[in-house]
């Protein structure tokens, strides 16, 4: 009679310990890299490749010979381009190896923006005041999709939102004047960011690199820009490739409230139907 099953049922103290330390370091491993994924655009494409393992496992077992060729063909393509697509990540890992980083223990959470009528009230402020004294301002609500790529040139703040402190910041000449201030949650993350310029070649030639900066950002994620002309004192929003110009406070608070404090991560369909009346009122107008 073979008993040899019950070897693993009676394992030696050892081999448990063993056992446990290997599964704990490997999801030590995985959870490092899974946050490195984290606010950036990286994390969507990953949620994608996801959704496609688990189509590609269904048509496997639903045997559709015709989706298992082309999913086959897809893979192949995927395999080539991916280190292309988190060559940002991959060389953050390498990177954190290099300075003895990447096994340091860090569980911190994204911020809560349960105060956020109140940040959007300062930003309000600030960007009214810029505007009279004709100081040029980029500041950046971030979003679902996160950015994190492209703000690794700022300098880190962490503070609570404030006209003050945002008017401080874009007074000329001073140290953090030049880039784009970031508001992640409920705190201000990040300032004198270097944004990516618009790749758009449509664009009116009388817009500035901080106009172009601002479209730029807006066309690789969700997150709204508010800016402020240097030139003129108008008040602009980049969002989605669009630039949105208003002529008071009133209708750039009325526009971030309409835009940040609904979810429209849980509420797409109200997100879209939303956006489509906008667009809908321009065509008009």
């Amino acid at each position: 009679m073979d008993l040899s099953f019950l070897s693993g049922v009676f394992a030696s103290p050892w081999d448990i310990i063993k056992s446990l330390v290997d599964i704990a370091i490997v999801a030590f491993i995985f959870y490092k890299i899974m946050s490195l994924f984290r606010n950036t655009r990286a994390e969507q494409l990953l949620r994608g490749l996801l959704i496609l393992v688990v189509f590609s496992v269904v048509v496997s077992v639903l045997r559709l010979e015709m989706l298992s060729w082309l999913l086959e063909k897809l893979w192949i393509l995927f395999i080539i381009t991916i280190p292309i697509v988190f060559q940002p990540e991959l060389r953050r890992v390498l990177e954190q190896l290099g300075r003895g980083q990447f096994f340091n223990l860090s569980f911190s959470g994204s911020s809560s923006s349960a105060q956020m009528p109140l940040i959007i009230s300062e930003v309000v402020t600030a960007a009214s005041n810029l505007s009279r004294s004709r100081t040029g301002a980029l500041m950046v609500f971030v979003r679902q999709t996160g950015i994190n790529e492209h703000l690794e040139s700022g300098t880190a703040v962490d503070a609570l939102v404030s006209s003050s402190l945002l008017m401080n910041i874009f007074v000329p000449n001073s140290p953090l004047h030049d880039g784009a201030a970031v508001i992640r949650g409920d705190r201000l993350y990040k300032a004198a960011c270097v944004l990516p310029l618009s790749g758009n070649l449509n664009l009116p030639p009388e817009l500035g690199t901080r106009h172009r900066a601002a479209l730029g950002i807006s066309e690789l994620s969700d997150a709204l820009v508010v800016v402020v002309s240097e030139e003129t004192g108008i008040i602009s929003v980049a969002e989605a490739g669009k630039l949105h110009r208003f002529k008071d406070a009133r209708g750039l608070e009325e526009f971030l409230r309409q835009n940040l404090l609904e979810d429209e991560g849980s509420r797409p369909l109200e997100g879209f139907l939303r956006r489509w009346r906008s667009d809908a009122k321009k065509d008009e107008g």
